[in-house]
């Protein structure tokens, strides 16, 4: 299998040609289900509206075809997933990954320390979770304490996101201990929804093996570059596979 393998494609169809079996772990942060109410001052609500226009211009605010998670089960040589989503996913998450399918779990929280004051009939948006669903010979194991803490303290990823564009990326430090607790080196690691690429640039640093997938030119050509730059520092000798940067015409 080629170490890194970035694909500009509907991930609802080129996760079909996946061999069964064949992927160590899934770790990819999906859109999310967005429905704002309150807000508090006008200030803080055209901060929160800017925010909001920028998921809604990038198409990750209305959910995902849940339905895909089937084929991300399929493609699993034992379930070993992590992911991305806020408050209002959880419940769907949990109906089939544990009263479904009898998987073990746990909530990761990134708590952001400086998240938008919005709280008028509400409490604030600080928090983000990653659920982490796993079965069979699944093990996990953290090196030190600290990789094996639950919640995450950090501020909103402003360098990354204003660098990168991508307005839900995630900090890679917290994608290196996903990486580092649930798999070894050579594992092959997929991100159906790649966005900027943070799961591929972790992979690589790490020494694991990745298939990233976006239908989004733009973000599909921000981690060919984010990944040229890590494979030229980490390991000048090897070479990105898949498609070249696209066309955004």
């Amino acid at each position: 299998m080629k170490n890194i393998n970035l694909v500009c494609a509907d991930a609802y169809e080129y996760i079909k040609t996946i061999p069964n079996k064949s992927i160590d772990c899934i770790i990819t942060d999906p859109p999310y289900d967005v429905s704002i109410s309150g807000g508090g001052s006008v200030n803080n609500a055209l901060k929160l509206n800017k925010s909001l226009n920028q998921l809604t211009k990038s198409k990750i605010d209305c959910g995902y075809d849940f339905e895909i998670n089937k084929q991300f089960v399929r493609v699993m040589k034992d379930i070993n997933i992590y992911i991305w989503c806020n408050k209002k996913q959880i419940i769907s998450y949990f109906n089939y990954y544990v009263n479904q399918l009898d998987c073990k779990y746990e909530i990761l929280c990134w708590h952001k320390t400086n998240a938008l004051p919005t709280y008028s009939n509400k409490y604030v948006s600080d928090t983000e979770y990653c659920l982490f669903f796993h079965r069979g010979s699944v093990s996990v194991h953290p090196e030190k304490y600290e990789d094996a803490l639950t919640y995450f303290f950090s501020p909103l990823n402003v360098r990354d996101k204003k660098e990168f564009k991508h307005p839900t990326i995630k900090p890679v430090e917290i994608i290196d201990k996903f990486i580092k607790n649930s798999t070894e080196e050579g594992d092959v690691i997929l991100d159906p929804f790649m966005g900027s690429g943070t799961t591929g640039v972790s992979a690589k640093r790490l020494n694991r093996r990745f298939i990233g997938i976006d239908n989004n030119p733009e973000w599909y050509n921000v981690a060919v570059d984010r990944i040229d730059i890590e494979n030229k520092q980490y390991a000048p000798q090897q070479q990105i596979f898949g498609k070249r940067k696209v066309s955004l015409i």
